[in-house]
C-alpha cells in the first residue's frame, strides 16, 4: 500500500505521522510540504519504527520525502528540465516482485491567483513535469505519481460554496488532463466513492467541519498497477486530531510485492 499525506510542517506533525504510520503499517509514505532543512530530517524516528527515507527539504516552504519500508535507488531530487529553488519533486524506484516501480512525489505550485505571477509559474512547472514525466513513463512500466496536485479535477471534487477559480481554473485542470493523457489514472476515481469526497479543508471558517474542502491530493497510476490496484480512500481522521494538517492522507491498496 501507498499513501499521500501533506503534513504542513513535518517538525509540528511528526508525533502524528510516526503514530499513523504504526496505526497503518504501509509500504510507502509520500510527505509535501516538510517545511525544515534537510539536517532537521528525523530520520531515526522513521527508522525506529522500521522505514527508512530519502528526502528534499527546504527551510520554512516545501519539501518532499519518501518514507518507504525497502530502500529505493535512482533517486531523483527536483525536476531536471525545470531549474527551481523551491524543492518540489523527488522521485525512487523499488524493487518488487513485478519488476521496478518508479514513485514520483510532488508537491505542485499552489498558483495564488489566476493570471499572477505565481499562476504562470505554476503552469510552467506542469509543462516541464510533464516533460520529465513522459521520459519517465517511456522507462517504467509501472509508474505511480502521487503528491499535493493544487488542482481538484472535475467540479464534484469541490465543494458548493467555494469562491475564486484558483485550482480548478481550464488551464489548471487542462494541465492536469495532460499529465493523465500520457496513461494514468487516478486510483481514487477507480471505485464508487461518497458524493463529497474532499482531501483538503481550510482551516478558516470551520472548513472541516461543514465539510468545505476540495480534493486536491492524488495517486495517478500506470496501467501496469491499474491492475493491482485493490482500493483507494482518504483517511480523515488525522484531521480530527489537534493541530492538524489541513490535508488529510489519501491511501491506494496496490497488491505489489516489494523486496529489497
Amino acid at each position: 500500500m501507498i499513501a499521500t499525506w501533506n503534513v504542513n510542517s513535518l517538525k509540528i506533525r511528526l508525533p502524528q505521522v510516526i503514530d499513523w504510520l504504526k496505526a497503518n503499517p504501509i509500504d510507502i509514505l509520500c510527505l509535501q510540504e516538510l517545511k525544515q532543512d534537510n539536517k532537521f530530517f528525523d530520520l531515526a524516528a522513521f527508522e525506529e519504527i522500521g522505514y527508512q527515507a530519502c528526502w528534499s527539504g527546504q527551510k520554512t516552504y516545501n519539501g518532499v520525502a519518501i518514507i518507504s519500508r525497502h530502500k529505493g535507488h535512482d533517486v531523483v531530487r527536483n525536476n531536471p528540465y525545470y531549474e527551481d529553488t523551491q524543492q518540489r519533486l523527488i522521485a525512487a524506484t523499488f524493487d518488487s516482485a513485478q519488476g521496478p516501480i518508479r514513485i514520483i512525489n510532488v508537491y505542485c505550485p499552489n498558483g495564488s491567483a489566476v493570471g499572477s505571477d505565481k499562476y504562470e509559474y505554476k503552469l510552467a512547472w506542469f509543462e516541464q513535469l510533464h516533460r520529465f514525466l513522459e521520459e519517465e513513463m517511456a522507462s517504467y512500466q509501472q509508474l505511480l505519481i502521487t503528491g499535493d496536485f493544487n488542482i481538484a479535477p472535475e467540479d464534484r471534487d469541490v465543494h458548493d460554496g467555494y469562491k475564486g477559480d484558483i485550482l480548478i481554473s481550464a488551464p489548471e485542470r487542462a494541465a492536469l488532463q495532460k499529465l493523465m493523457d500520457l496513461g494514468l489514472h487516478d486510483a481514487f476515481r477507480l471505485f464508487e466513492q461518497e458524493e463529497k469526497s474532499f482531501s483538503w479543508w481550510d482551516y478558516r471558517m470551520m472548513g472541516f467541519r461543514r465539510n468545505a474542502g476540495l480534493r486536491i491530493d492524488h495517486i495517478l497510476i500506470s496501467d501496469a498497477l491499474k491492475a493491482l490496484c485493490k482500493a483507494c480512500w482518504i483517511d480523515k481522521e488525522p484531521r480530527r486530531l489537534e493541530r492538524p494538517s489541513d490535508h488529510a492522507p489519501v491511501v491506494a491498496d496496490i497488491q505489489w510485492q516489494l523486496i529489497k
